[in-house]
């Protein structure tokens, strides 16, 4: 069988040659998923001179017929964890590793039994030259992701048939997790769904909250389909009667203007800082600037939140075969939240937008 993941998994393994690392310990799930398609929420890949995989009896065949071109082995016992770590360095052709990478993201445990082993090595955080080459997607991972987001877009597109106003918050987000779990595999995180001046908390809980007739809705989501994620934001706009109307709109064509400015300008060779200045500057000058709090977009893939980030201070250049949401919302506490949520697969030349949804 193939390793589509060959590449990437090279370029880390380069990188972190470059960077005089004598071993290499990767304990996330999804950054182990993302250089060897083999996923488990207890495996470690260790690299140094030569790579190998440990888990536990529980996913030994899985990743054996996953990956038959990657060396597993059983995991040892978490009595033994420090001999195993030993062992496991000895074996990779790093017997006394000096400089030994790791995910600054690790969790502690984890962490000081990593330091208990090697005390006289010194670590390296090495997240971020993990999650850069994971930013680009295999074609299998951008297929997968568009299919997620058509499904997305298609359950979007059926809830809204079914919401009526009188609805709880708690009600609507319900008949989206129902659609999500009939034909995805269920949320890629806790779906928003903001009725009124809800909307002005840009994460609110859904709560009992009743969605009135004539105020406006505001709906995060996104479905989860065979190991990737899917994001979308889309508001309902007010019908009838509605005290804040003007505002409303006027708030509402400011970002939008700024979703499809950032959408226009998106491509290779920007800086994620770069991109996020472009929707910002058309909400700053709309006097709309503190009411920006959040960044621009996010990575999207196995996890939510990913590599690359379009912040403020983000300074990761976007790359083709990179997803990226493009989200700028405005939010007034007490009176009314917009956001508009496109995903972009960025391309050779600028960016494809993924998400069909009317806006």
């Amino acid at each position: 069988m193939a390793n589509e993941f060959a590449e990437r998994l090279n370029e880390v393994r380069a990188v972190a040659k470059r960077r005089r690392l004598d071993l290499l310990v990767l304990n996330n799930e999804f950054n182990v998923l993302s250089l060897t398609g083999v996923r488990s929420d207890n495996g470690v890949l260790v690299s140094g001179e030569s790579l190998h995989y440990y888990t536990d009896f529980r996913y030994t065949v899985m990743a054996r017929r996953v990956a038959p071109w990657l060396d597993t082995r059983d995991i040892w016992k978490p009595s033994d964890g420090v001999a195993g770590l030993r062992a496991a360095a000895a074996l990779a052709g790093a017997k006394s590793p000096r400089r030994i990478g790791y995910e600054g993201g690790m969790p502690a445990r984890k962490f000081l039994e990593l330091k208990r082993a090697f005390p006289k090595a010194a670590f390296v955080d090495f997240e971020r030259e993990v999650q850069l080459p994971r930013a680009v997607k295999t074609p299998s991972e951008t297929a997968k992701i568009e299919a997620a987001v058509a499904l997305n877009d298609e359950i979007w597109s059926a809830a809204k048939k079914e919401f009526r106003p009188g609805m709880t918050e708690v009600e609507m987000q319900r008949i989206i997790r129902g659609l999500m779990a009939r034909r995805g595999d269920g949320e890629a995180f806790e779906t928003i769904v903001c009725a009124g001046a809800n909307a002005a908390e840009c994460h609110h809980v859904p709560d009992g909250t009743v969605w009135r007739a004539g105020e406006p809705l505001l709906v995060d989501m996104g479905v989860k389909l065979d190991g990737v994620c899917s994001d979308m934001t889309r508001c309902l706009k007010p019908k009838g009667r509605y005290a804040l109307r003007a505002e409303y709109e006027k708030v509402y064509a400011t970002v939008l203007k700024a979703n499809m400015a950032a959408i226009a300008a998106a491509k290779p060779g920007m800086k994620g800082c770069e991109l996020d200045a472009v929707a910002r500057r058309i909400i700053k000058k709309a006097g709309y600037g503190k009411a920006f709090g959040h960044s621009l977009g996010h990575g999207v893939g196995f996890e939510i939140h990913e590599a690359p980030a379009a912040a403020p201070r983000s300074d990761i250049v976007l790359k083709p075969g990179m997803t990226v949401t493009i989200e700028p919302g405005i939010y007034l506490p007490g009176k009314l939240g917009v956001r508009i949520e496109d995903l972009v697969l960025i391309t050779e030349t600028g960016c494809r937008v993924l998400t069909t949804s009317a806006k």
